[in-house]
């Protein structure tokens, strides 16, 4: 009786959760529905829906001079994603937690955010992955470099000036 009853209720979450992906997805009745993604360009359209910019100016030029600003303000910056307090991948996590043991300041930007300024990063280091820590204006690499570096010595070293630093041990 058990399994039966375990079985018809697994087929209704199946077919309820098949329902909601159709009608999600734009699918309904076997017909597609199709959403508009433009936004209104009428000059009575509110503020709060009008399009934004998340970095000034888009251009490139401004976004290199932004992470540029960023390396050389920040003696520890991290281009992550997500951020210091709730990383959104394994290896932005494990940067942060190897960085965090020698109690240095962390400057970091969530590269999720925005696409064209992941590509600037990209482009500043010439390395096509995240997260890309740099210390003291150097780019050093991702999460399986500074680990290396923690486990040989080499990171305490490299971060011994940088203040708010305490031994890591």
């Amino acid at each position: 009786m058990a399994a039966v009853l375990s079985s018809r209720f697994l087929k209704g979450i199946a077919n309820l959760r098949c329902t909601r992906l159709a009608s999600a997805s734009g699918y309904q009745h076997g017909m597609m529905r199709s959403y508009s993604t433009r936004v209104p360009s009428e000059s009575d359209t509110h503020d709060d829906f009008k399009p934004t910019q998340k970095v000034p100016s888009g251009s490139t030029a401004s976004l290199k001079d932004i992470v540029e600003n960023d390396v050389k303000e920040n003696p520890v910056m991290i281009y992550m994603k997500g951020v210091p307090e709730a990383p959104q991948c394994g290896f932005s996590s494990l940067a942060v937690r190897v960085l965090q043991q020698y109690n240095v300041p962390i400057g970091a930007r969530n590269i999720l955010e925005d696409q064209d300024l992941k590509n600037a990063v990209k482009s500043f280091s010439h390395w096509p992955t995240f997260p890309q820590i740099f210390i003291k204006g150097e780019f050093i690499g991702g999460s399986d470099i500074i680990l290396n570096m923690h486990k040989e010595g080499q990171l305490e070293e490299k971060l011994k000036d940088v203040s708010g630093n305490q031994s890591s041990q």
